[in-house]
């Protein structure tokens, strides 16, 4: 495999000294380790992911500005990407700290554990990512919902343009967005489009309506990794330093609800009860508490 002479200039490379060899797998893209030895002799490794077409630009757009605002949030939480673009053959790539996970299997107290620990558990980071203010947009005045760059939940396109508020965000860029994605796909339904525009417009502002939530004072924008499910979580070194940690990857992020997080969690599982005790000692639930439960489920559509 070659490298694009881009990725070569950002990555500030010797060609001589880099080589490129397949690395892990994914349900939609190439995978592969860039391996090359710094002048001092020490090598350094890279994950790059490459794909063809304008979908995959979007989607390594998406990925990059995701997991950038994740690690700046929590840098040990999830690899910084370095660099994405598009070759002059039209082949989309997105590059980033080497995640080494090969050592997940063989860390025990003793590895895992010392000065270059964190010493952050995965729920203890999240409610830490859950608890941290969303940057304010260039221009703005103040954290809003959305996020600058479209992302992709699996395949699928979200819009993220910025709103003031997050009932608007989730039910027009969420609920009514996939609608739209729906009857594109596979036609109209009536029926259908009544029961999501009635859960738009009546019991998405019922349950997360900025008047609603915490005695009216809303919620305040965070970053949200997006597509939090058990096969997007391990344990890994990241850039070849440090220990192995709790980490997550493959984001599709957005500045919004903490508890949006939790509707994927839930979902497909892989979080016992034990992690949202802890999480949940650092990161509280929105009030009222009461209807926690509800609205999870509805972030679950």
């Amino acid at each position: 495999m070659k490298l694009d002479p881009s990725i070569v200039h950002a990555l500030s490379l010797d060609p001589s000294a880099t080589t490129v060899s397949t690395h892990g797998s994914s349900g939609f893209n190439a995978t592969a380790k860039i391996s090359t030895t710094l002048a001092d002799g020490s090598q350094k490794h890279f994950f790059m992911k490459t794909a063809a077409g304008k979908d995959a630009e979007v989607m390594f757009r998406g990925e990059h500005a995701s997991l950038n605002a994740i690690h700046n949030a929590v840098p040990s939480l999830c690899p910084a990407s370095l660099y994405t673009g598009v070759s002059k053959e039209g082949t989309a790539f997105l590059v980033t700290d080497f995640l080494d996970m090969s050592l997940s299997s063989r860390a025990s107290g003793s590895s895992s554990q010392g000065s270059e620990h964190s010493g952050m558990s995965l729920a203890a980071k999240l409610a830490k990512l859950h608890t941290t203010p969303a940057p304010t947009p260039e221009g703005g005045s103040k954290p809003l919902f959305g996020f600058p760059e479209t992302t992709c939940c699996g395949d699928t396109p979200q819009p993220n343009d910025y709103k003031k508020s997050w009932v608007n965000f989730y039910a027009e860029n969420r609920l009514l967005a996939l609608l739209g994605k729906c009857e594109k796909s596979n036609g109209k339904d009536a029926e259908f489009r009544s029961q999501v525009e009635q859960t738009a417009n009546r019991v998405v502002p019922r349950l997360i309506g900025d008047d609603h939530l915490n005695e009216g004072q809303g919620v305040t924008p965070v970053v949200i990794h997006g597509d939090l499910w058990s096969g997007n979580k391990g344990k890994g070194r990241i850039g070849g330093k440090g220990a192995v940690e709790d980490v997550v990857f493959d984001p599709s992020a957005v500045y919004g609800h903490s508890e949006y997080e939790l509707g994927i969690m839930q979902m497909f599982g892989g979080f016992g009860k034990a992690f949202f005790d802890e999480y949940h000692r650092i990161c509280p639930k929105t009030r009222p508490v009461e209807e926690y439960e509800d609205r999870v489920k509805l972030y679950e559509l």
